[in-house]
């Protein structure tokens, strides 16, 4: 008997959900809501103040 691997599982599991997002159109909602909210919350700038430190430009 084959053991199922916890790994493969969840990137099933990833996979399923992806795929009913994007067939009944919430993906795209939600991608939208998030880029919104990382905008809002200034992460975007905060990445590349993190970014201009690491890399010194």
């Amino acid at each position: 008997m084959m053991k199922i691997n916890k790994m493969d599982t969840d990137a099933q599991m990833r996979a399923i959900i992806l795929q009913k997002l994007i067939e009944n159109g919430e993906g795209a909602q939600l991608q939208e809501l998030l880029r919104a909210k990382l905008f809002e919350c200034g992460w975007k700038d905060q990445i590349k103040a993190h970014c201009q430190d690491e890399f010194k430009i």
